[in-house]
């Protein structure tokens, strides 16, 4: 993949690493700016290309707290992340994020196709404007999601449902390999959800690779690989029964 003449923060787009997986956490720490506490607490989990795998827990145990880490968003204090067998950031175009709704400004002035045009800023720098590619990649994700007729509306103007959507669709377009899902079925409508969940399936079969914080446990055996469960920014074990038939944490041939 080329890289764009002048890059944002002069990250160079790094190869992978042959045979790598594509995420591996090794005793990974980290906590917010000015405060002794810890958010996560030695947590490890090594994804292999192609994985679906879930982050798991009660709100606060640290999941997105993890994501943002692998992201390059959050500071580690202690541990490694290595993602192609890479540090973070040195491959920052083959991963794509997906925040939660809430943190989100609803009300800036812009419409639902320029929101999703942003995705593709990784790959274009400072100066160069997106291309007619740019903007085919642009819109047949917007069709994929359901979105055509919402393309210029303002975004503050859209459903939750098609607010979640679009921010998927904005991290589609960025084309990553590794896809940092926090919380994409969150508070949205049975068609939404089969929507995503059907786009998610389908990248899948293509050999992407995603980590995605949940709280959805029923559909965790027929859609993930394995599971992580967090409690109180550590690995914990779920409940007696609670992942039946999904490998869970370090019992996980994918954890590490």
């Amino acid at each position: 993949m080329r890289d764009p003449s002048l890059p944002y923060g002069h990250r160079r787009h790094a190869a992978t690493i042959p045979g790598a997986p594509a995420l591996a956490a090794k005793s990974v720490s980290a906590g917010y700016a000015g405060s002794a506490e810890l958010a996560l607490q030695e947590v490890s989990l090594k994804v292999p290309a192609g994985a679906r795998i879930a982050l798991v827990g009660p709100n606060g145990s640290g999941k997105s707290t993890l994501l943002k880490a692998v992201a390059g968003l959050f500071p580690v204090k202690g541990g490694e992340i290595r993602v192609y067998g890479n540090p973070v950031g040195a491959c920052h175009h083959r991963v794509a994020y997906l925040p939660q709704r809430g943190e989100i400004d609803w009300r800036f002035p812009i419409s639902l196709q320029r929101l999703v045009t942003t995705g593709r800023y990784v790959h274009l720098g400072w100066l160069k404007r997106p291309g007619r590619s740019d903007r085919e990649i642009v819109s047949r994700t917007i069709d994929d999601l359901g979105l055509s007729p919402l393309a210029e509306r303002q975004i503050g103007q859209l459903s939750g449902g098609q607010q979640q959507r679009a921010l998927l669709a904005r991290a589609l377009v960025q084309e990553g390999d590794l896809l940092l899902l926090d919380e994409p079925l969150n508070a949205v409508d049975a068609g939404t959800r089969e929507t995503i969940s059907g786009v998610l399936s389908g990248l899948q079969q293509r050999g992407k690779t995603m980590v995605v914080a949940t709280h959805d446990l029923e559909s965790l055996a027929s859609e993930f690989d394995g599971a992580l469960y967090l409690r109180e920014g550590r690995e914990a074990e779920p409940g007696p029964g609670a992942f039946v038939g999904l490998p869970v944490g370090r019992e996980a041939a994918w954890a590490g």
